[in-house]
C-alpha cells in the first residue's frame, strides 16, 4: 500500500516539478520486498509508471525536462538496477542465514545419531557378554560341588569374557572397532555352547567379500539376534545361515523357541536392528511360527553411508 502511494506521489511530483529522483526512494523500498511475486509486480509497475511520467513530462514541460535529461537518464538506470541489487543482496543474506541454521541442525542430528549408535553398540556388546557371564555363573554355581575343576574352568571363562567385554567397550568408545563376521561367529558359538543350545552354522564367511560397513552391521545384528535367542526364546536349537548373491547378503537366524510375545517395533532389540539396517538400506523380516526366524538382508551396493560408521 505504501509503495503504491509512493508511486502515485512520484508521478505527481515528476509531472508538476520534474522531481524524477524521488522514484529512487521508491525503488529502494521495492528492493526490500521479500515476496518474489510481490517484488516483480511492483518492480514492473514502478518502471512503467516512471517511464510514462517522464514521457508525459516532456510533453507538458519540454524545456524543464530537456535541461534535466542527463539526470533523468541516470535516475531511470537507478530505478532499473537498484531494486534488483537490493533484492539479490537480501536474498543472498537470507540464504546464508538459512545455510547457517541448516549447518547447526545437521550438527545436532549428527550428535544425536552418534549418541544413538553408541547406545545401540553398547547394548549389543555388553548385552551379549553379560548374558554369557550370567549363564556361566549359573553353570559354575551348579558345578562347584559336583565338579570343582569344571567350575574353576567356567570361572576362568567368565573372567576371560569380562576382559573381552571391557576391551570391546574401549574400542567402541574410541571409534576403532570394526566387527568382522567370522570373529562374531566365534563369539556366537561360545555363547550358544554356554547356554547349552545346539547350533548349526551354514555358509562361508571368508568368501563373502562384502563392504566393511555392511559386514559391521551384519555382525551387530547377528550378535543381537543370538542374544535374543539365549535370553528370551527358551530354544534348544538354533540354525544360522549366511548366503550371498550378486545383489545382497542374507543372514537367517532360526530357533525352535517359544516365539515372540512383544510387537515388532518394541522390545527384544529388534528396533535397534531395524535402525541399523535402514541406515544401509537393508531390511529385517520376522517370522513368528514355531519359534522365531529372522531374515536380515543387506544390499552390496550401499547408497547411504556415514563416515563414523
Amino acid at each position: 500500500m505504501w509503495v503504491s502511494f509512493e508511486m502515485v506521489l512520484n508521478i505527481a511530483m515528476t509531472l508538476m516539478f520534474g522531481y524524477v529522483y524521488l522514484s529512487l526512494f521508491t525503488a529502494f523500498f521495492i528492493g526490500n520486498i521479500r515476496s518474489t511475486v510481490g517484488f516483480y509486480i511492483m518492480y514492473g509497475l514502478h518502471i512503467g509508471f516512471t517511464v510514462l511520467s517522464i514521457v508525459a513530462g516532456y510533453f507538458i514541460n519540454l524545456e524543464l525536462f530537456l535541461s534535466e535529461t542527463p539526470f533523468i537518464i541516470i535516475t531511470v538506470i537507478g530505478v532499473v538496477l537498484l531494486p534488483f541489487t537490493l533484492y539479490s543482496k537480501n536474498k543472498q543474506e537470507n540464504l546464508v542465514g538459512q545455510l547457517e541454521t541448516a549447518k547447526e541442525r545437521i550438527a545436532e542430528l549428527i550428535i544425536h545419531e552418534e549418541r544413538q549408535r553408541i547406545a545401540r553398540d553398547l547394548h549389543d556388546t555388553l548385552g551379549q557378554k553379560l548374558s554369557m557371564i550370567g549363564l556361566k555363573s549359573d553353570l559354575a554355581s551348579r558345578l562347584v560341588t559336583k565338579n570343582p575343576g569344571q567350575a574353576i574352568q567356567e570361572i576362568r571363562d567368565i573372567r576371560h569374557t569380562a576382559s573381552i567385554a571391557l576391551k570391546e567397550v574401549r574400542e567402541l568408545v574410541s571409534h576403532m572397532r570394526a566387527v568382522k563376521l567370522n570373529e562374531e561367529l566365534i563369539r556366537v558359538e561360545e555363547i550358544l555352547k554356554a547356554a547349552q543350545i545346539d547350533y548349526e552354522i551354514i555358509g562361508d564367511t571368508e568368501s563373502l567379500n562384502i563392504p566393511v560397513l555392511a559386514e559391521n552391521v551384519l555382525s551387530m545384528c547377528l550378535k543381537e539376534a543370538i542374544t535374543n535367542v539365549v535370553k528370551h526364546s527358551g530354544a534348544k536349537n538354533c540354525k544360522i545361515t549366511i548366503e550371498r548373491n550378486d545383489n545382497e547378503v542374507m543372514l537367517t537366524v532360526l530357533d525352535n523357541g517359544k516365539g515372540l510375545k512383544e510387537k515388532l517395533n518394541v522390545g527384544n532389540g529388534l528396533k535397534g536392528m531395524q535402525e541399523r539396517l535402514e541406515f544401509i538400506n537393508g531390511s529385517l523380516t520376522v517370522e513368528n511360527k514355531k519359534g522365531v526366524k529372522l531374515i536380515i538382508r543387506v544390499p552390496l551396493a550401499i547408497t547411504h553411508q556415514k563416515g563414523s560408521k
